[in-house]
This record gives structure tokens, sequence and C-alpha cells, in this order.
């Protein structure tokens, strides 16, 4: 919302004395308040014309003054209003792109040196607090069906993460960041799955699920907390959700064949049963030139 500022010109104190009848006519001037006009902030009207509800993560794009698009987040205090590339805040740090690649930079700078590169506890601190961003930002454009910026955002968090792993010394810093990870993974898992699904591409949208949920499993396995693996409830999204598009997904025509193949003999129509057989080693043979 732009602020107007609506400037008054006041008449000129005359140089040399003022007649009666001039002072007269300047006392009849309308009466202007000393005040500068400026137009309310109050967000109220916009807030009501998108109210927010309990339980739902309402997105929304719209043209921003810069005649670029604009994401915005509604909460329940207000909007959030993030870039749709670079850094949701539109902000470039150090003039890049984010302090992630910042530090990037840095680390391969002093790697190519010979030096290491340490983060401190501040710098992870502002490093989390820009990862935070990208999160309110992947989350909203998985709400408008977003799916390669979900993938994009997720994997740059992802990057964070083992960023940090290489290059904080306290065991306690990286853990702030990586009990995130599954999460992040799940997300990223939705997203590539999700493009897959709309492809029509059910058996590879449950080999993604399936290798999102294997990457959970063995983040696990690796940490300090591999108990955590049995409550995540990353892990039971995505066994349900596998589960969910196997119920769903239309057979191929191998597993028709076969089916038909197993009905065929439950018959006792063997003849039928072993032109299914030999149509299916044909198909299976042809899969495989392929």
């Amino acid at each position: 919302m732009t602020s107007e500022i609506y400037n008054v010109e006041f008449p000129r104190l005359a140089t040399r004395p003022i007649s009666p009848a001039t002072f007269q006519g300047l006392t009849k001037l309308p009466r202007i308040p000393n005040v500068i006009h400026i137009m309310s902030l109050d967000l109220n009207s916009l807030l009501k014309d998108w109210p927010h509800e309990t339980g739902a993560i309402k997105v929304r794009k719209i043209i921003g003054l810069d005649g670029r698009e604009k994401l915005q987040l509604r909460i329940d205090l207000g909007v959030l209003q993030m870039e749709v590339d670079g850094r949701p805040d539109g902000q470039r740090p150090h003039n890049c792109e984010s302090l992630l690649v910042y530090h990037q930079r840095r680390a391969e700078r002093a790697e190519g040196r010979g030096d290491s590169y340490e983060l401190s506890a501040e710098q992870c601190n502002e490093l989390q607090q820009e990862g935070i961003q990208y999160y309110h930002r992947y989350l909203s454009l998985f709400q408008i069906n977003d799916f390669p910026g979900v993938i994009r955002d997720t994997q740059r968090n992802l990057d964070l993460f083992a960023f940090v792993a290489e290059h904080a010394d306290r065991e306690e810093m990286v853990w702030s960041f990586q009990q995130f990870r599954p999460y992040v993974l799940m997300m990223n898992t939705r997203a590539k799955a999700s493009i897959l699904l709309g492809d029509g591409k059910f058996a590879e949208a449950m080999r993604e699920i399936e290798r999102g949920r294997d990457a959970i499993q063995e983040f696990f396995q690796r940490s300090s907390f591999p108990e955590l693996a049995t409550k995540s409830s990353e892990l039971a999204f995505l066994e349900e959700w596998l589960e969910e598009v196997s119920s769903k997904r239309p057979l191929s025509k191998l597993e028709i064949m076969q089916r038909e193949m197993e009905v065929a003999i439950a018959s006792e129509l063997y003849e039928r049963a072993a032109e299914l057989r030999d149509a299916i080693k044909h198909l299976k043979s042809s899969e495989t030139r392929i």
C-alpha cells in the first residue's frame, strides 16, 4: 500500500505592511489544518477481504508494484508476502542470491587455499532464519500445485543442512538443522511424485515414494536417535500414501494378462492359459529389448 502526501501551499508573508483591506481578505481564506494528510496504513480492510481460516493454508499469487509475481500466505496475524524466485524476502545479502550461496562461495575459496571454513553460532542462526523463509515459500507453492518450485526450495534447504553439517563444529547446532531433514525429504518426495501422478505415471510415482521413504529411514539409522523412525509422522504418511497410490494404480497390460491367466488356470481353461503364458513371455521380452 502506498502513502500519498498532500502538500498545501500557504500564502507568502509580505515584505511590506499589509493594508487593512488586504488583511481582511486574507482572514476570509479557508482555514487549512497545519497537518500532512497520509493515507491510512491500517491493513484491516485487506485482511477482512481475505480472512484467516483456522487449520487452512491460504495462498495466492499477486502482481507486485514492480510488475513481478508475488506469493502471499495468510496467517492468523496478517499476510506474509514472498518473491517467487530468489530469496523469498527479495534481499541479496552480500550481493548473493542468499546467505547460503555467500557462505558456500567463501567455503570454496577457503578450501582452494587449503584452509578450513567454520561457521559461527551467529552465522548458523542467520542461515536458519533464512531457511525458514524458504520453508514458508515451499509450503505455499505446494498449496498452489507449483511442484517444480517445491522441489527447488526443498532441495535448497537439504543443501543447507548438508553445508551446516560439514562446516559447524557443534553437534547440537548441526542437529538443530538436521532434525527437519525428514520433513523436507517428505515434501520433496511429495512434489516429485505428484508430478508423476499428474502425468499418469503411477509406477514411477510409487518408486519415487519408496525412494523418499528409504532416504528418511536411512537418515534415522545414521543419526544418534534411530528409535525416532518408529515415531516418524513423515514415514507414516509416505507408507499410507504408497498404499493409496498402489490401490488406485491402473493395472499394466502385463498385470492384466497375468491375472487373466490365473483365472484361466483356476477355471481349467488350459488352452487359454497357455496362450496367455506365451503372450506374457513375448511381452516381457519386448519390454526387455526396449
